[in-house]
């Protein structure tokens, strides 16, 4: 059990433990005639505990689905429907294959045309060798659960960091036989009756083989031909040409924790401070950033819920 994961244990004592001895510790308080005393430690204690059982158990558990629509200057042809899964990180806390067969349904039941994996498929930190058994078993099973998908386009990937530390390309490999395209700087063509559109993917800032390019991915499109971009880091969208009708990534996991009014308090890269949820447009260029599935390092989510997002993009009237 990782760091992570003790900490998960440790909040499950807590979440049981909590209640009979917020009761035994008011019930003393009354007796010895502390009234005032007993009311100000509930007042004060059964909040924060609503508060880490919410963060730590529940909300973590949690799946949102998000229904965008993003109208793109430089889309060509009819709207079509992306269907977003990120961060999915099998194996660290809330997150284990059978889990990811339930996402999987859900996202056939939005019936998306294309489903674009945008990375972080592993959990921790560890690479492949230095894991048990087990959990690497596990890891390789949620990547195949993924072969439940059903889009009328196709399913395409990108690795993300943990799956480099993890092992990168053992995580292709198994995105393959679960029928997904893997790209790393690289594009595909999509044939649609209503004409064509490009899927291309960019190479994870900590991929062993390639630095991410869009004039790499991009090299082999048609210039008037619609395309749609996946990387894991939103990092790389600073250099995303206008031709690109929409950046998609995760990474970020929303900050995990959004506190009201201060905001996120952990950014997950520089960019993150800049792009670290939802929708962004910079000089007509546009970015979408989800918040993904799993967690990393704490297992705590707060304001920033697991979500499945489903993008229908269409040209700008």
């Amino acid at each position: 059990m990782g760091a992570s994961g003790q900490v998960l244990f440790l909040a499950w004592i807590g979440a049981v433990a909590g209640p009979p001895i917020l009761i035994t510790a008011w019930a003393l308080l009354q007796r010895s005639g502390r009234f005032r005393l007993a009311w100000a430690l509930t007042a004060l204690a059964a909040p924060l505990y609503v508060l880490g059982v919410w963060t730590f158990l529940v909300e973590p558990r949690v799946l949102v689905t998000r229904e965008v629509v993003i109208e793109s200057p430089t889309w060509r042809g009819p709207p079509v429907r992306l269907g977003l899964i990120s961060d999915t990180h099998v194996a660290a806390p809330h997150v284990d294959a059978r889990r990811i067969q339930k996402i999987v349904a859900r996202m056939n039941a939005l019936s998306p045309d294309v489903v674009l994996l945008l990375g972080d498929y592993a959990g921790g930190h560890e690479p492949a060798a230095m894991r048990a058994a087990p959990q690497r078993s596990e890891i390789l099973r949620g990547v195949a659960a993924f072969k439940g998908l059903r889009a009328r386009y196709g399913v395409y990937a990108v690795l993300g960091n943990h799956d480099w530390w993890y092992d990168g390309p053992a995580i292709e490999s198994a995105l393959t036989l679960a029928g997904a395209t893997v790209l790393e700087n690289g594009a595909v063509a999509v044939d649609r009756p209503e004409g064509r559109l490009w899927i291309a993917g960019l190479a994870d800032l900590e991929s062993t083989r390639k630095q991410p390019s869009y004039p790499t991915a991009l090299a082999s499109l048609p210039p008037n031909e619609p395309v749609v971009v996946m990387s894991h880091w939103p990092d790389p969208f600073v250099a995303a040409p206008r031709r690109v009708a929409l950046t998609v990534a995760g990474h970020t996991h929303c900050g995990q924790v959004n506190l009201p009014l201060v905001g996120r308090l952990v950014h997950a890269s520089h960019a993150a401070r800049r792009w670290g949820c939802g929708i962004y447009v910079e000089g007509g260029r546009q970015l979408y950033v989800t918040g993904g599935v799993g967690v990393s390092i704490l297992p705590v989510r707060f304001r920033a819920p697991p979500e499945l997002v489903v993008i229908t993009l269409r040209g700008r009237p």
